[in-house]
């Protein structure tokens, strides 16, 4: 992609409104936290006290919207600390820059790190390098200093106690991700009716299994209905493909054709019923039509074989989500559960037990060619940087270029430039609003206080339908605040627009200067991806050759590897999409030819699974044979795929053509078909990335002449003159 088409999706994508679901009565707590805090403190003490309150009330409060599956109050109360203890320690070494500068280069470089924990944790660990930056202006003594931070701190206080007074939609993330989990798969079934070999993106699922990760105390208070449907989702997904598919189930047409349409209907409409009932909490409805299709008829069954097997599973595992779902009505706590903590429950550390857990997550990322490392030495560099170049302009609120700066750097370049875009969009917009209030309102510090108070209840409702909106009401609270102490609206108002333009800057510059483009890792997590896609295909075939509970552990295990892997490339491939940098060692072609053929490999695996034999099943040694070698041929593939050479499958081939032709009968067609489609999408696959040594010389001129073409259509096509005439 060029730099003018990536900067038209930045810019695109910066002022794109979201689709979501708003939350205006979690909005309205988290401002009144803001209002609890703001009112007393300008009302007892100062302006200057209340803008800290209001300074640790709004942080903390933002910081509670961020998507993490902790309770919310344990987020406030930590926001509210780290903001606390930024300002303080700033203030200790503000004064001269030969301490203030070390000290907010090491801090901003430690926020950086924090992504290595999650987003959660690097979005609040960047607003506490803002509070550093904003607090120390406002003490001027060390007692002063401990008042304004014990003042932030109460704000977060505040934000935590009105959690626990007021609790809104309690589980209310964690059910929404199984129900999404549930949703995911209804659609499934629905595109499976159309489309037998539809694909699926497991994300939901992954996304309901990180949610079901709590802690001891929180699996004693967590609904009875939010324990066993994400397996069952994980369960129902397999069947309904094996039934859809015309290799290993339903036939393709006839009357066997028609009668999965209908079950695969009537399947998301049970699904689809059941995640209502869980996101609500509400009684089950399932349409009387559909419950009718799913009354297996013995006598006239037209579904034969594996089809058949597929279709009543599909039923008897319907059942079991309709019965865990009309729990979700009932009242109830979840009684303790007996045995380990670990046996009954995926086990989250607590906050106390996190100290190791983040400390391995960072020793991960400390290494050169790590984003997140990356991303820290970026936002060490720019903080300082925006300070210094801030501090010699003739502007009194310096600070705000190196806030704009922390507040939009990303680990990536998509997101970093798009959030330069939004921000600055909406600080125009939320500067000239608040502008045209405070001129007809006058000045008067109890007005401005509520109407600082509306802008963040504004800014909480839009957090989730894009940042420029929200930050438009972010901007018009900065300037009712400063209208609160005192600042005079001409002063501020083209202050902050100069400085957000110079923030927004500094940090699209940073990442020109000190990339970490996912281009380059396009070949790894594709290798990557093929290894652990082995590791799951061969785990699935020994569960035949051997059908042990032992093994259908490992193949729990490999799956979710395998996901994890999958989760990684995707994230890469659609990271690499958005740059504008020239392919190296994958081409755009290839990388999505390669992850079609990657998919088409892990649903031969997945089909297979769902009809994986019981403990007291026949052995089918053929699987054995053929899944050592497609393990090893995987796992070798990927080291070729990783140094750039073509891959070879002669091991599968050969396991495959001594199961074809095996004496004994065909103990299991299932795993059989599923054998030949792996082995053709691994050939599909070595096409992709295979390159002859002519093509291994020319690839890059070829790609850089699709690039020049493409510039030269865009520029045909919008009337404009090429961006190099005259050099």
């Amino acid at each position: 992609m060029t730099w003018l088409r990536a900067f038209g999706d930045v810019v695109r994508s910066g002022l794109t409104v979201e689709e979501t679901r708003l939350e205006p009565l979690l909005a309205l707590r988290t401002a009144a936290g803001v209002a609890l805090v703001i009112g007393p403190a300008l009302w007892l003490v100062s302006p200057a006290y209340a803008a800290s309150a209001a300074l640790g009330a709004f942080s903390s409060g933002g910081a509670t919207f961020q998507r993490t599956w902790r309770p919310r109050k344990v987020i406030a109360l930590g926001a509210g600390a780290g903001l606390a203890l930024s300002t303080f320690v700033g203030y200790l070494a503000a004064g001269r820059l030969v301490t203030f500068l070390p000290l907010l280069a090491v801090w901003a470089f430690v926020a950086g790190m924090a992504w290595a924990v999650g987003s959660t944790a690097g979005i609040v660990a960047a607003t506490t390098v803002g509070s550093m930056l904003v607090t120390i202006t406002l003490p001027t003594s060390i007692g002063q200093a401990l008042e304004h931070a014990g003042v932030i701190a109460l704000g977060g206080m505040a934000q935590a106690m009105l959690i626990l007074l007021f609790p809104i939609r309690r589980w209310g993330a964690h059910r929404d991700a199984l129900a999404d989990a549930l949703a995911a798969v209804a659609d499934y079934a629905r595109r499976l009716r159309h489309d037998p070999t539809a694909p699926f993106d497991p994300e939901p699922l992954m996304t309901a299994r990180d949610a079901a990760a709590v802690t001891p105390s929180q699996a004693r208070t967590r609904p009875p209905v939010l324990h066993g449907p994400r397996g069952l989702a994980e369960r129902i997904r397999s069947v309904v493909a094996a039934l859809a598919d015309p290799d290993v189930g339903a036939p393709a047409e006839g009357p066997g054709r028609g009668r999965a349409r209908e079950l695969l209907g009537a399947a998301a409409d049970v699904l689809d019923a059941a995640a209502r009932s869980i996101r609500r909490g509400t009684p089950t409805e399932v349409p009387p039509g559909s419950a009718d299709v799913l009354r297996v008829d013995e006598e006239h069954e037209v579904l034969e074989g594996p089809a058949q097997q597929a279709a009543e599973r599909l039923v008897e595992l319907l059942g079991e989500a309709l019965e865990i779902a009309g729990s979700g009505s009932a009242r109830g706590k979840m009684p303790t559960p007996p045995g380990p903590a670990g046996a009954q429950f995926l086990v989250r550390p607590t906050m106390f037990r996190l100290l190791p857990v983040v400390v391995r997550a960072v020793r991960r990322e400390l290494r050169r060619d790590s984003p997140v490392f990356r991303h820290a030495v970026r936002l060490a560099a720019v903080a300082t940087l925006g300070y210094l170049i801030a501090a010699q302009l003739p502007l009194a609120h310096g600070y705000w270029a190196p806030i704009a700066s922390v507040m939009v750097m990303r680990p990536d370049f998509h997101r970093t430039y798009a959030r330069a875009v939004a921000r600055l969009a909406g600080t125009l917009a939320g500067v000239a609003l608040a502008t045209g209030m405070v001129r007809a309102v006058g000045p008067d510090a109890h007005v401005f206080g509520a109407l600082a108070v509306v802008s963040a209840g504004l800014s909480y409702t839009l957090i989730r339908t894009g940042y420029a909106y929200s930050q438009c009401f972010t901007a018009a609270y900065v300037v009712f605040l400063l209208g609160m102490g005192g600042q005079a609206w001409r002063q501020t108002v083209p202050e902050r627009v100069v400085l957000t333009l110079l923030g927004g800057a500094l940090a699209m510059l940073a990442y020109v200067v000190y990339p970490a483009w996912e281009t380059p890792r396009l070949p790894g997590r594709l290798a990557d991806w093929l290894a652990a896609n082995g590791r799951y295909a061969a785990a699935v075939l020994r569960s035949y050759a051997e059908p042990t509970r032992e093994h259908r552990a490992d193949v729990r295990k490999a799956l979710l590897a395998s996901r994890e892997a999958r989760a990684a490339w995707q994230e890469t491939y659609d990271r690499a999409r958005q740059e504008p940098v020239r392919p190296r060692g994958l081409t755009s072609r290839e990388a999505e030819e390669a992850q079609e053929a990657l998919k088409r490999f892990g649903r031969a695996a997945m089909l297979m699974e769902s009809h994986v034999p019981r403990a007291d099943s026949r052995f089918v040694p053929e699987a054995e044979r053929f899944a050592e070698a497609l393990e090893a041929d995987t796992a070798q593939a990927a080291v070729d795929v990783r140094e750039h050479r073509n891959p070879d499958w002669g091991r599968v081939e050969e396991a495959l053509h001594a199961w074809e032709g095996a004496t004994a009968g065909d103990r299991s067609p299932v795993a059989r078909r599923g054998a030949e489609l792996q082995k053709r999408a691994l050939e599909d696959l070595a096409t992709a990335v295979s390159r002859t040594p002519l093509e291994r010389d020319v690839g890059s001129a070829r790609e850089e002449q699709r690039v020049r073409a493409a510039v030269a259509a865009a520029a045909e096509g919008d009337g404009s003159e090429p961006a190099h005439r005259g050099g």
